[in-house]
């Protein structure tokens, strides 16, 4: 007969754990999951979508207000000469406000940029990243409707304020998806620039005044903003998202204690990308010395003929349509490409490009007082043109792209802020030469 099993199942059973082991054991907690959980798909590429157009916004009011070019030369026109029926785009000699506007604007973006870029990486641990974005789109949407409303360039150093914090917490947060998803939201700050021009081209093909052209200028960015709140909001419930970011920086353990794993030390972070950051600070401090303050002012050299294309619609249509075109493949092409891999080559062609800022010195800018125009031709400022909007969105991209690789999962978001706040140094610095550079031409 098989024997019966008859220990009770209440019993004690001896045992080489003792019962501190078990509380010790229970209380220390693994990061790492039993399972790795799979990886959503982007369905309809919606967040690579949605990416893209707050690529867009990112840069949609610097874009907006330097691009309304004809309606700022209209509006520091010298109304001693010229009265209201004449349009800033066919005076022959620009004030010194109209000259220099485009520099101080430049100059008035970036330095709040670069505060409020710096500000953005201190709250980044205390406020999340989708109250940063939602806030500041609300308020840039706020602060263009009162620059519709008004038509003054009151509210710009406001908006620009929110755009930092936009910018910041936008890359910040897309540093953690794949470089596709990168290049989507640097690829939609070329875009932007591509909006603002159309806008401005179409705005002045209406053939109304410069002041109900700038109205339905600002209809068009105004529009575009509030779209933006609205595609955002869908893209944190989509399960793509919340994978790569709501599921990565779920950090507090079940026990109230944050993980040490997972707290992000900037020291460490800086020591990993700077070289990277250093390329980003150059591209755009180059690019900024010299676009759009100088080339805002390099005219046809047909213009004054009568024709409006050298008049009214070469500056919109090359210098910054064509620029932003240029900037734009650049962008896309490095996503492809992804090459130079070595932190060195990026570095040492990000200086190359010094090579830009006499070429477009010599180029034909008007007033000028010192140095002669060498490159008069419409087709030789469109090369040089092309060649510093290429490098600018190749070179941008790639410091972009490289720099998360650089460091560990959880110093990604960290690493792209900090990559985001070179460029805002870059900037600023830019800014303040090409103030500098319109005073030598």
């Amino acid at each position: 007969m098989a024997s019966i099993n008859t220990t009770p199942l209440l019993q004690e059973v001896d045992s080489e754990i003792e019962d501190s082991d078990i509380h010790e054991s229970l209380a220390v907690r693994d990061n790492k999951p039993l399972f790795k959980p799979i990886e959503p798909r982007d369905k309809f590429y919606t967040v690579f979508v949605i990416f893209y157009i707050l690529g867009v916004v990112t840069l949609l009011p610097w874009n907006f207000y330097v691009t309304a070019n004809d309606y700022w030369m209209y509006k520091f026109r010298d109304t001693r000469i010229h009265n209201n029926s004449v349009t800033g785009s066919q005076l022959m000699n620009k004030t010194t406000l109209q000259a220099e506007f485009t520099s101080y604007v430049t100059v008035a973006s970036a330095v709040p940029s670069l505060l409020f870029l710096i500000v953005n990486i201190t709250i980044s641990q205390k406020v999340s990243a989708n109250k940063r974005i939602l806030g500041s789109l609300f308020g840039m949407l706020t602060l263009m409707l009162a620059t519709l409303v008004f038509v003054l360039p009151l509210q710009l150093p406001n908006v620009l304020v929110c755009s930092a914090i936009l910018s910041g917490s936008v890359f910040g947060i897309v540093g953690n998806f794949s470089p596709v998803y990168i290049t989507a939201t640097i690829g939609g700050q070329a875009l932007g620039g591509i909006f603002a021009a159309l806008a401005e081209i179409v705005s002045l093909a209406i053939g109304a005044s410069s002041t109900h052209s700038a109205f339905v200028y600002f209809i068009i960015g105004n529009l575009t903003i509030a779209g933006s709140i609205a595609l955002f909001v869908v893209l944190t419930k989509t399960l793509f998202y919340k994978y790569h970011i709501e599921d990565k920086f779920l950090n507090i353990s079940d026990f109230g204690t944050t993980s040490s794993a997972q707290l992000v030390c900037h020291k460490v972070v800086f020591r990993k990308t700077w070289i990277y950051g250093l390329s980003m600070f150059f591209v755009f401090a180059i690019t900024l010395s010299i676009y759009p303050g100088v080339t805002v002012l390099i005219e046809s050299e047909g213009r004054g003929s009568g024709s409006k294309w050298n008049d009214v619609f070469f500056i919109p249509t090359i210098t910054y349509l064509l620029f932003s075109i240029g900037d734009y493949l650049g962008r896309i092409a490095a996503g492809r490409i992804q090459k130079p891999n070595k932190e060195s080559v990026v570095l040492l062609l990000s200086l190359a490009r010094f090579v830009f800022i006499p070429l477009f010195m010599l180029c034909n800018a008007q007033p000028r007082y010192y140095w002669g125009v060498v490159f008069n031709k419409d087709y030789q400022y469109i090369i040089i043109l092309f060649m510093c909007a290429i490098s600018n969105g190749y070179l941008a991209n790639i410091a972009a792209i490289l720099a998360p690789r650089k460091v560990d999962d959880f110093e990604k978001e960290a690493a792209s802020l900090m990559t985001t706040v070179f460029m805002g140094v870059g900037l600023a610095f830019g800014s303040i030469i090409s103030l500098v550079m319109v005073k030598l031409l």
